[in-house]
């Protein structure tokens, strides 16, 4: 009797033998491959919106980091008027340099204004005093020189008549130099005064625009100290009930940006989608790491002034839209079909953008049509040609399949990868929502 083990050599051996026959009629242990197919994509009506995302920073408008209001002069701050968040309007009063000092120096200075004007009177009655001894001398003058020509006065009367003509002419210019000098110190006493008045003015500090506080730099009790440049006292964010979003675009994207485009942004804080226009593309550019950016300022509405200023908000441009137009995925324009299958195509084909269609009988070859790029958002592009609504629910060809890929699929050719079509936006004239 044959033991276990002579046993189990012997189906081994049997079995060997029977795949070396098996090979030799033909057969292949490897499993049947299907003939490689195309990778399609359908093409569907839907809505196509570009946009250009990009991050920005939340700012009042007209300023950047809020209005500072600043001390002008040198003091000790008695008086804080506003504390963070009051509301003020332009002119209110927020703040008080202590004014004792700079009052004495506006009366000091108004005290020699006086002095000065006073001064002046009398250089116009000097004036006034010199013309008339000039008009005498000029008469004494005229009644010697009478005498002289008639012979019954001496030459030499003449001659001390005319001395006393040139010294009443000289007094006279004297004293109008005078008056001009005082009233050179008039004017120079006026600004003093001037200037005074404005230093003393300066120690109640006022609010520019209407707006809230949305920072506090000194304490009451703090002295504050002005060389070449106002000290800040407060910063004042100009009406949050509306705000600037700037954001920087990079050049490339910066072409398609312009003034009046739907905005739409979100910020870390709310669940809340903000809508806002492009008000302002500035050509100031900003170079960083090589890559160069524009600013653009985009203007939205502050509801219950959910938004503070500093907030980082993240933004959705819309550049172009397109409704209910026939689209299909981007990577159909750039499918190129290989030579065996163009030279089934009869006739020469035309040069120029164009997609190729799935044969709808299988065998057939395939089929293309001259189309024109509209808009597009990088994952799907509107199809602008003669005709185009004949095109909804072909199949467009994007690439081609593998055996192995076709096998695994089964019938389907379609890429699983694909992008898929998004929806229709019921929100006209915005972006698509935001990811959440």
């Amino acid at each position: 009797m044959k033991t276990k083990n002579e046993a189990a050599c012997a189906a081994l051996l049997l079995g060997c033998l029977a795949l070396v026959a098996g090979c030799g009629e033909g057969k292949s242990l490897v499993p049947s491959r299907k003939a490689p197919s195309y990778r399609t994509a359908s093409i569907a009506r839907t809505d196509i919106v570009r946009t250009v995302s990009a991050t920005g920073s939340v700012t009042p408008r007209n300023s950047s980091k809020g209005i500072p209001v600043g001390a002008q002069v040198n003091g000790k701050l008695i008086k804080l008027y506003v504390d963070y968040n009051d509301i003020v309007t332009n002119g209110q009063v927020v703040a008080l340099i202590d004014p004792q000092v700079y009052d004495a120096n506006y009366k000091s200075a108004v005290a020699q204004l006086h002095v000065n004007k006073a001064n002046v009177a009398v250089r116009e009655a000097a004036v006034r005093s010199s013309e008339a001894e000039l008009a005498l001398a000029q008469k004494t003058y005229d009644r010697k020189k009478a005498l002289v020509e008639k012979k019954v006065a001496p030459v030499a009367d003449l001659d001390s008549a005319e001395e006393a003509l040139e010294r009443a002419k000289a007094g006279l210019e004297s004293a109008k130099a005078s008056l001009n000098s005082a009233n050179a110190s008039v004017e120079q006493s006026e600004a003093s005064a001037s200037k005074a008045k404005a230093d003393l003015d300066y120690c109640t500090i006022v609010s520019p625009v209407d707006g809230i506080v949305i920072d506090r730099k000194v304490e009451e009790g703090e002295t504050v100290v002005s060389s070449m440049n106002a000290v800040p006292v407060l910063t004042i964010a100009e009406d949050l009930d509306t705000i600037w979003v700037a954001a920087d675009i990079p050049e490339a994207d910066i072409g398609g940006i312009q003034v009046g485009q739907d905005v739409t942004f979100t910020v870390d804080a709310y669940r809340t989608r903000f809508k806002g226009k492009v008000k302002q593309i500035r050509k100031a550019s900003t170079t960083t790491s090589n890559v160069v950016t524009f600013p653009v300022i985009v203007e939205a509405e502050n509801p219950d002034q959910k938004l503070f200023p500093g907030m980082t908000a993240t933004l959705s441009i819309e550049t172009a839209r397109a409704e209910n137009v026939l689209a299909v995925a981007a990577a159909a324009f750039r499918f190129r079909p290989k030579d065996e299958d163009r030279d089934r195509i009869a006739g020469e084909i035309p040069r120029g953008r164009k997609i190729w269609l799935k044969p709808q009988k299988e065998g057939d070859p395939l089929e293309y049509i001259r189309v024109e790029e509209g808009v597009t958002d990088d994952s799907f592009t509107s199809i602008v040609c003669e005709g185009v609504d004949a095109l909804e629910g072909r199949e467009a060809v994007v690439g081609y399949q593998t055996a192995n890929m076709a096998a695994m699929d089964g019938k389907d050719s379609t890429n699983p990868f694909m992008p898929k079509f998004p929806k229709r936006n019921n929100n006209k004239g915005t972006a698509p929502e935001p990811k959440k």
